[in-house]
């Protein structure tokens, strides 16, 4: 059980440690007084999510650390107020238990589950405005902050959409909670997650392939007399970057047990590239609170700063306590990240490293679309993999902008997407994500990665 965190004037609150610090990202909201009520209202609000399940991800990243358990981070770039339905929730969901699935089956090793889920609505951007035939209008920053519309009024930063952003995630969780509980995420719907699929798709006749060999593992138990429990749910877990502090904050609690504070928005928040400034807002508040937390890390972080991130947000080295999330793009991710490494690891932390395999990648086809080619994102994975072997060190998991839609946003992959082919399913509003046959081609590939290092 939770409870909410007070703030009374001079008790020295997480909000008071971080209000008077630079915060990069934050939204221009135009009514400081109509933002005040709705953070005291999302005061009021119950938990998201529970001091308990935040600690038990963090034991389960502790062993992603020591190199026994491997963990995927899956989910949208940017999560829409319309895309909260039950189709769109379970086929993201079965996207991912389909990768989890082929790892763990592949690989011989335990899956971390963690969607880009629930409250994954706040993009940064890289500039704060954008221009259209001479019109400047602020940046779309997410549905949690305002509309996509090029529009005066839709790009209008809107508190009260901080209040939508809550009812979206907790919309979502209970979808996720009922799928995961409720008998879809049962290991014996190997094949009910291909049925849409399998006809025509290389990577689903492969999946396809893998389930039978499942099925007649799980008959084979039977007949043993045995099946265990934990082959009828999921441990599942939502995280999103903890971008928008005053939400944030809003939704810190008190756990009635231990007295320490917690981000009960999701399970696992991140800081993004753009807002890990040692000295800002963000780095103060992800060091007050309790949760497992990841940090991204670009090509340009010094491996001294990678020790004044566990200063300052792992200072009693807990074990799962922090990720390095990594997203340093496939032709750099060789060069780059051993010093890293050597650094951490030279001081006898254990963290658990992630590739992000995305964002490094990025680039503008000549249509104008954003996207990312399939053998950029492989290839960085591939070097991060080759980096931890020659170090000796665990590649503790990929972390990847995904859908479960068979959308054309990124080209390449076993159902080939040419450059030419990027509008016909276009949908992303922010960044492009692998569609459901390319994130199974990953999952197959990071799994032989995996194995080889076995």
């Amino acid at each position: 059980m939770s409870e909410v965190v007070r703030n009374p004037a001079g008790t020295g609150s997480i909000e008071d440690t971080w209000s008077a610090l630079p915060a990069g990202q934050q939204p221009e909201w135009p009514d400081a007084a109509e933002l005040s009520s709705v953070v005291s209202e999302l005061r009021s609000y119950p938990p998201l999510v529970f001091a308990g399940e935040a600690d038990q991800l963090k034991d389960r990243i502790a062993a992603v650390s020591r190199g026994e358990a491997f963990l995927l981070t899956g989910g949208d770039c940017a999560e829409t107020f319309a895309g909260v339905t039950a189709d769109a929730i379970r086929a993201k969901l079965k996207t991912l238990l389909q990768m989890a699935v082929v790892l763990t089956y592949a690989a011989s090793l335990p899956v971390v589950k963690v969607g880009r889920i629930a409250g994954q609505y706040s993009k940064p951007r890289s500039k704060p405005t954008e221009t259209r035939d001479g019109v400047t209008l602020p940046a779309y920053r997410g549905d949690s902050v305002n509309g996509f519309d090029f529009t005066p009024e839709a790009r209008t930063p809107d508190p009260k959409r901080l209040l939508r952003l809550y009812q979206a995630s907790a919309s979502t969780l209970n979808l996720v909670r009922a799928f995961t509980t409720g008998g879809y995420a049962d290991m014996r719907q190997v094949h009910a997650w291909n049925q849409d699929f399998v006809a025509g798709s290389p990577s689903g006749e492969r999946y396809e392939a893998l389930a039978g060999e499942i099925d007649r593992a799980l008959q084979f138990m039977r007949a043993c007399g045995t099946e265990p429990e934990e082959l009828r749910t999921v441990e599942f877990y939502a995280a999103h970057e903890g971008l928008v502090l005053p939400y944030e904050s809003a939704l810190t609690r008190i756990d009635s047990r231990t007295g320490n504070p917690y981000a009960t928005s999701g399970h696992y928040i991140w800081i993004g590239e753009r807002t890990r400034d040692l000295d800002g807002a963000h780095v103060e508040y992800f060091s007050r609170i309790s949760n497992p937390i990841g940090i991204k890390l670009g090509p340009g972080t010094a491996p001294d700063d990678a020790l004044s991130y566990l200063d300052r947000l792992d200072p009693d080295r807990e074990p799962g306590r922090l990720s390095f999330i990594v997203r340093m793009g496939a032709g750099q991710v060789r060069e780059k990240l051993p010093a890293l490494v050597e650094k951490v690891r030279g001081e006898g932390h254990q963290v658990a490293w992630i590739c992000d395999p995305m964002h490094g990648n990025t680039f503008e086809a000549p249509s104008g679309h954003k996207t990312r080619r399939f053998d950029d994102v492989l290839d960085e994975v591939k070097g991060f993999f080759e980096v931890h072997h020659g170090l000796g060190s665990h590649p503790g998991g990929i972390h990847v902008e995904l859908t479960g839609e068979d959308v054309t946003e990124c080209v390449g992959g076993g159902t080939e997407i040419a450059l030419d082919a990027l509008h016909q399913r276009y949908e992303t509003l922010c960044d492009p994500r692998l569609n459901r046959s390319q994130s199974l081609d990953l999952a197959f590939l990071v799994a032989e990665m995996l194995r080889a290092r076995r």
